[in-house]
């Protein structure tokens, strides 16, 4: 009996395994007009008052996004933390069937939540620059994940 449900749950999370690899990649929107520089990347080793485990990876970076330029939509495993140093950006986030819209412009600040999928636009005439700190990032995996258009925000 255990040997029986062992394999239908191995086989049901193959099924799972090769439909993410064959399905994600044809509906990932794409990011244009965006330069992603890490800046910095580290291993968690402290017992600080945030609540991060030890071994956590935390990743630093400098996006810049071009006037009319997107990010495509996207998640991040472990949230992000963003500064605007210069420009202004409009979100786009998928909340539960619904489109929620949020702009940020130089010298604000803004959470996104683990798993939380946006698109993020360049609305206005200058670049933006954001400096993004990415808590949490799975050991060996990327900060950022491609996602599908949610199909929540019409027109993005």
């Amino acid at each position: 009996m255990k040997r029986t449900v062992r394999w239908a749950l191995l086989s049901v999370g193959l099924a799972g395994v090769l439909m993410a690899v064959t399905l994600a990649p044809g509906g990932a929107t794409a990011p244009v007009g965006l330069t992603n520089t890490t800046l910095a990347a580290g291993r968690n080793v402290s017992d600080g008052t945030i609540p991060l485990k030890g071994g956590t990876n935390i990743v630093v970076a400098q996006i810049t996004v071009s006037p009319g330029g997107s990010s495509g939509w996207h998640s991040h495993p472990g949230g992000a933390i963003i500064v605007v140093q210069e420009g202004s950006l409009t979100v786009y986030e998928s909340v539960g069937g619904q489109c929620e819209i949020a702009r940020y412009s130089a010298g604000q600040a803004f959470v996104e939540r683990p798993g939380e999928v946006d698109q993020v636009i360049n609305t206005g005439t200058v670049p933006y620059t954001l400096y993004v700190t990415f808590p949490r990032v799975p050991a060996g995996a990327l900060a950022r994940t491609d996602e599908p258009n949610p199909g929540t925000c019409p027109g993005i």
